[in-house]
């Protein structure tokens, strides 16, 4: 995939160890536009997967994520959060359960392997690292026009929902998921097969307008569909003037991901006991202008600062520059006034709720 992605003038930089396109010599605004409103072609392949299996494979999932994994069956997947002893957020990760006694896991950058590989210690169960399963995400309302074309019942699958498949002669797992707040696929594929799988969507897809994103083009669409990308929300990259580095899920609003009544994961009694502690909240900012604000602008309330831009953007389909943002939790209010000060922008700001796109979800969960 590398030299597809250096012919569109990519230089690969590193992302979690592996060289990605963060971007191409097109205006990015043209990756956005093409997600929001046709379908885009990404390579995530950076992202982590991992294999856990055996007879224990459950129960170490169980107690390392928040998430009821009993009530996840083969063909079904859920988003979880992981937390350290201190019930501080660590990692985030997407569950695949590919079978009775195996699963799937797809993580980013955090402790998400060393997790799982202590969790699994004297357990009857067994953790692969693959590095060779890519992932292309397919983004944006034709992405299920296209596939239907090719993959029969793939407008059955389900948000958050997996199928095996042959896509172009050769067998991939399609997922209905992705981090773009649209309707959209990843197609796991042997790395041997993804420079064919990659060519031929750009190709057949074309006259559609279907073209491939880049990487970055995610942190347009986060900001929109209020998404985290670990670390660059968190305190980690924000430190606290006091306390050490870690976020609870109330902070961060991913308090959703624990499910109802669940116990016994690690972190669990330390997380229900930090409910109501907050210390800051994630919240939204619509920006006066065009000019996004760099990471880590400062936000001002009656000439105090209650906040700092972690991720900004400029959307030309809705002339708004927004931005996600750590708030005090007093100031976190939306219609609030504020005022940008940064390097790039000074100038006036609103508090606003998240997310600003689709808040409904609907978009992502259609049928048909």
């Amino acid at each position: 995939m590398a030299d597809r992605h250096r012919a569109l003038g990519s230089k690969l930089e590193d992302w979690n160890g592996m060289g990605s396109a963060w971007t191409y010599d097109h205006d990015i605004a043209l990756d956005h536009a093409a997600i929001r409103t046709k379908a885009g072609l990404m390579d995530v392949s950076g992202l982590k997967k991992l294999h856990i299996v055996g007879p224990h494979a459950s129960a170490v999932l169980d107690y390392a994520t928040t998430r009821d994994v009993s009530k996840i069956y083969p063909g079904k997947s859920a988003y979880a959060s992981l937390l350290n002893d201190a019930g501080n957020f660590i990692e985030d990760c997407i569950l695949y359960r590919t079978g009775p006694n195996s699963w799937m896991v797809v993580h980013g950058s955090g402790a998400g392997h060393e997790t799982f590989a202590s969790a699994i210690v004297g357990r009857n169960a067994s953790i692969l690292f693959d590095d060779d399963l890519h992932d292309l995400s397919l983004q944006g309302p034709l992405a299920v026009d296209f596939l239907s074309k090719h993959v029969p019942g793939i407008r059955g699958l389900k948000y958050f929902h997996h199928m095996p498949a042959t896509l172009f002669g050769k067998s991939v797992t399609i997922s209905r998921t992705g981090y773009t707040g649209e309707r959209g696929y990843e197609i796991f594929c042997k790395g041997e097969d993804a420079g064919l799988i990659w060519d031929t969507v750009l190709s057949e897809g074309k006259e559609m307008g279907i073209i491939p994103c880049a990487f970055a083009t995610l942190d347009m669409l986060r900001v929109e569909s209020y998404l985290l990308f670990y670390p660059y929300d968190n305190s980690q990259t924000y430190p606290f003037e006091k306390d050490f580095p870690g976020d609870t899920l109330w902070e961060l609003g991913l308090d959703f991901t624990v499910s109802p009544r669940k116990t016994g994961f690690r972190g669990a009694e330390q997380h229900y006991r930090l409910k109501g502690k907050e210390r800051f909240k994630i919240f939204g900012v619509l920006i006066e202008g065009r000019t996004p604000p760099e990471n880590g602008a400062a936000l001002y309330a009656d000439g105090k600062q209650v906040g700092v831009i972690t991720q900004a953007m400029y959307s030309s389909l809705t002339d708004k520059t927004m931005a996600i943002a750590r708030f005090d939790v007093d100031a976190a209010i939306h219609g609030k006034s504020l005022e940008v000060k940064g390097e790039k922008v000074n100038g006036p700001a609103i508090a606003h709720s998240l997310p600003f796109d689709d808040p409904d979800k609907k978009k992502r969960t259609a049928s048909g």
